[in-house]
Formats: structure tokens, sequence, C-alpha cells
């Protein structure tokens, strides 16, 4: 009868320094991730927010038509109370304002302002709010 053979086995599982590289890696991958993220929010809350205080417009200028100056929010159907993306809107003579609430610090607190101009065309502002997060199609126009 022959005695058995011990065979030993190798210990499977990943050494120390395996182990290092995955997390620098994940690491690398969160430190690109989270600030691509935080832009992609301020850029939906700023596209919100534009829509909310776009809608006014119409209602601005059928109160130009009728011989009426706009002199408050309710005047051209803008809400009175905070919305998910205004936290308030300024109407005057010429503009249309909404103060962005919530999202990002990079636009949260900022404002947009609609201003008419003598010819009836409208332009959009946001000079606080960097470029990149208002996107590039020249709705509005902010710092660079």
């Amino acid at each position: 009868m022959k005695a058995p053979k011990i065979v030993k086995k190798a210990q499977a599982g990943f050494t120390l320094i395996e182990l290092m590289i995955v997390v620098a890696i994940i690491g690398i991958l969160a430190a690109v991730a989270i600030p691509a993220y935080q832009d992609y929010v301020a850029k939906s809350k700023f596209a919100a927010a534009l829509g909310e205080v776009s809608a006014g417009k119409t209602a601005f200028e059928v109160k130009l038509n009728e011989g009426a100056t706009p002199g408050a929010a309710s005047d051209v159907g803008l809400s009175t109370t905070p919305t998910a993306n205004c936290s308030k809107f300024d109407v005057d003579g010429t503009s249309l304002t909404c103060t962005i609430v919530g999202g990002p610090s990079t636009v949260s607190g900022q404002k947009i302002v609609l201003t008419r101009s003598t010819d009836g065309g409208w332009t959009c502002a946001a000079d606080t709010i960097k470029q990149k997060l208002i996107g590039t199609t020249g709705v509005c126009v902010g710092q660079s």
C-alpha cells in the first residue's frame, strides 16, 4: 500500500498591493466623476429655473400689448411663493428675474434675468454663473 501524498494548496486571495491599486483606481475615478456629476446637476437646475421664469414672457407681452406695465410676479402668471427651482420671482417694467434655490453652490442663490428690449426681443443674463454650466445653446450668457 502506498502512503497518501500530501498536496499543499496555495492560498487564494489578493495581496495588499493589489488591493491598494484597486482602491487607488476607485479614488481616481471618484475624483473625476464627482465634479462632473455636480456640473450635471447644476446645469439641470439652471435649465429648470430658466424654464420657470421663461413661462412669464408670454403674459408679460400680453400685459404690454394691453397697455399695462407688469410690476409683480402675479401679473405675468409667475408664482408668488417659492417653487422647486426659484425662491423668488421679480418683475419690473422690462425684466423677469428668478433667484435659483437648491442645487450645487455654483448656481444656488444666483439670479437669471430675462430682459425685454424695446424691439420686443428677449435677452438672458446670468452674470455670476459660469458659462460651462449654462451651456453653449446661446440661450443665456454667463461669465467665462
